[in-house]
């Protein structure tokens, strides 16, 4: 759901409103979680340069390990010429950013609410404001730049797209749908207030779209079984 569809539907809602080329272009993307690894990636194959930023040191090296830039914000800002925040948190991209940025820098949210993007300071600091495509806000800042911001800074993939694509929702509801059974039938035997969603469940849905795909995979022997739990013994 997060990596693939998030991943796909941004740039789904990035390029039919924008109309402009990804490829060439430097991509940044603000948070490395599941939603923010499918946008780097769909950047990447697009053929852009990416660029990542983070607070957490892991996610930052993985984004290395996985062939990506890691930079400050405020440093990511003076190269950018799209902006993604994907972190689930406020004021990732605030006046110090927006100041550093190149004219024409195109910004949006996939991973909140439009503070993500602090709009509404932009608002403040732009002392002029247009529409200047149809879902796209212009903001020229005090230094005479431009910044535009789609679809108000609101999720970008349902503001300005469809959302996740068909293949990804019938799995992630499936997964809904037969965790809410579970709970049902095991109410009496459940005393966690968080309860993960059971293995089972995750490979029932994985096997029935394999088979939808009409593909297969191998199985272990009850030999391989034994050597793979021989540890518990």
């Amino acid at each position: 759901d997060n990596r693939y569809g998030t991943g796909q539907s941004v740039w789904d809602g990035i390029n039919r409103t924008t109309n402009l080329i990804v490829a060439g272009k430097n991509v940044v993307v603000a948070g490395y979680g599941w939603c923010g690894k499918g946008v780097a990636m769909r950047a990447k194959g697009l053929g852009a340069s990416v660029i990542v930023c983070e607070v957490d040191p892991i996610k930052a090296m993985e984004a290395v390990m996985d062939g990506f830039k890691v930079m400050k914000m405020v440093d990511a800002a003076k190269v950018g010429d799209f902006f993604v925040t994907v972190t689930g948190c406020k004021d990732v991209i605030t006046e110090n950013a927006f100041m550093n940025m190149k004219d024409g820098a195109i910004l949006c949210n996939a991973g909140h609410f439009d503070c993500e993007v602090d709009v509404a300071g932009l608002k403040k600091l732009a002392v002029e404001s247009k529409l200047a495509r149809n879902n796209i806000d212009g903001y020229k800042l005090p230094n005479g730049n431009w910044l535009y911001v789609i679809g108000e800074g609101r999720l970008v993939n349902l503001a300005a797209g469809d959302g996740h694509p068909a293949e990804i929702m019938d799995m992630s509801f499936a997964i809904q749908a037969l965790s809410a059974a579970y709970l049902v039938k095991n109410k009496d035997k459940l005393t966690d207030k968080i309860v993960y969603v059971p293995d089972e469940i995750d490979k029932e849905v994985a096997n029935r779209k394999l088979k939808f795909w009409e593909l297969e995979i191998d199985k272990l022997t009850p030999e391989q079984e034994k050597y793979l739990n021989s540890w518990q013994v």
